[in-house]
């Protein structure tokens, strides 16, 4: 519990930073949004746009004069966000003994190196959660004044859901990283690079229906906010690749960071 909790303080003032920052964003969304609501000009602007750019930036269907519609549409900026916090928070966590030196404060002490991981895991947890829950409190107060529509809550509650797993997946990759290479600077370089490619191949794949079957290797396409706007479900392959991905991150974290050495 003393490691989540010095894990937690050590970590506050960068959730906070990131918290204020995405209010900020959103606030300044919502503000845009009163010249969308319920103007069918909008509308049909958006008709007008080219199908493929629409299903590149995942705004297909997305009807901008509603508020389920509008978030559908911003929201690649919640996934890709809180995806880059996560994931730098993965890499980090682990990593940030090395770098601060402190290493040896947890070799001195009498717990093992699996129950420091085990530790650092939760915080990273409870962190990216901490992140989540304000960018959803934020999201419905700040739309409650307009008509949210009568399956807002759902759709709200499953798109951070799917932006939690999705968090988890980069936190988790990120966390592996850390474990397996030697130069602790690398694992929060790498990290972004994943994650950035990721998302340039969710973009990739509405371009061309050869290349639909990348969406499997993209968690930014496994549970975008237009499509659950639409069907308000997860699907279950997408929830079977993610756990699976998660899983296989943690295990090799737990097997291979108590075995590496350690730079003090």
């Amino acid at each position: 519990m003393n490691i989540i909790l010095r894990e937690l303080r050590s970590h506050l003032k960068s959730l906070i930073i990131w918290s204020l920052s995405i209010v900020f964003f959103i606030v300044m969304m919502v503000s845009e949004f009163s010249a969308y609501y319920h103007n069918p000009e909008m509308a049909q602007i958006l008709d007008a746009m080219p199908q493929k750019m629409l299903e590149a930036l995942s705004m297909a269907g997305a009807n901008l004069t509603t508020v389920i519609g509008f978030i559908s549409m911003a929201s690649v900026y919640f996934y890709l966000l809180l995806g880059i916090y996560s994931g730098l928070l993965g890499s980090s966590i682990i990593s940030k003994e090395e770098r601060d030196k402190t290493v040896e404060f947890f070799l001195t002490l009498p717990i093992s190196r699996a129950r420091v991981i085990w530790s650092k895991l939760a915080a990273a947890v409870l962190l990216s959660l901490s992140l989540n829950l304000v960018i959803a409190i934020t999201l419905y107060s700040t739309t409650m004044k307009y008509d949210q529509g009568e399956n807002f809550n759902k759709f709200l509650f499953l798109m951070m859901l799917g932006i939690f797993i999705i968090q988890m997946i980069f936190m988790t990759v990120g966390m592996l990283l850390a474990a397996t290479l030697k130069r602790y600077k690398l694992s929060g370089m790498i990290s972004m690079s994943i994650i950035f490619g990721a998302y340039v191949l969710s973009i990739i794949t509405a371009l061309s229906k050869n290349l639909e079957n990348l969406k499997y290797f993209t968690p930014f396409k496994f549970f975008e906010a237009g499509t659950l706007s639409r069907e308000l479900a997860f699907e279950p392959v997408y929830v079977i690749i993610s756990i699976g991905i998660i899983l296989v991150s943690v295990i090799g974290t737990f097997v291979i960071y108590p075995k590496r050495d350690v730079h003090i």
